[in-house]
């Protein structure tokens, strides 16, 4: 049974980290989510973890979580859902191939490879792009297909071993709004997928 940290901030409304709790009601995903840490005190996702019981807290920018995840919460998997901060150099090597990120872009699985959309057209990276700028991006460049990344965070920016994608067909009359009300929907399904092979496979 994996040990869960989320990581989460006021940057969205927490869909991810609820998404994540109904596996885990369901019995759908075998894990605990040990605490909810956010960046924000106005983050939504606080909202989700005091209504299921969840352990939750607020850090400042210079409080170290590392040692918090590492010896009291003894954490197996950090889950990143909105987080907004930089995860510093030393938490890489600690936590290496345990830091898991969602990236509204398709990430190669090498550094100067392409990915293709279902149609075969080149899939955007929108590497450096925040969420809203990134849909946008997809809009603006005519892409046939939006897509989001699940991989493990690296000391590359927005690159890392990739565990899955998810891609969505961009509609002639959409709006950041309408395309990413769709993709957000797979993204949750596809990072609680992501998590529950990662406990099958630590059994």
């Amino acid at each position: 049974m994996l040990n869960l940290a989320i990581l989460i901030s006021n940057a969205g409304s927490g869909t991810n980290l609820q998404a994540i709790i109904d596996a885990i009601k369901n019995s759908q995903l075998r894990a605990t989510i040990s605490i909810v840490i956010s960046g924000d005190y106005d983050a939504y996702g606080i909202k989700r973890a005091i209504k299921n019981n969840i352990q939750h807290l607020v850090v400042d920018k210079k409080e170290d979580i590392e040692l918090l995840l590492r010896t009291k919460y003894k954490v197996d998997i950090i889950v990143l859902a909105g987080w907004k901060r930089i995860i510093p150099d030393s938490m890489l090597v600690s936590f290496k191939n345990k830091i898991l990120n969602l990236h509204p872009g398709i990430i190669p699985d090498r550094m100067h490879s392409i990915v293709h959309n279902p149609d075969d057209t080149e899939g955007l990276w929108n590497r450096g792009m925040l969420t809203e700028k990134a849909i946008a991006n997809f809009i603006n460049k005519k892409a046939t297909y939006a897509g989001s990344t699940v991989h493990f965070l690296s000391h590359e920016f927005d690159f890392g071993p990739v565990l899955a994608r998810c891609f969505e067909k961009i509609k002639k009359n959409d709006t950041v709004e309408t395309l990413y009300a769709r993709l957000k929907k797979k993204e949750n399904v596809m990072y609680v997928k992501t998590l529950i092979h990662l406990s099958n496979s630590s059994q």
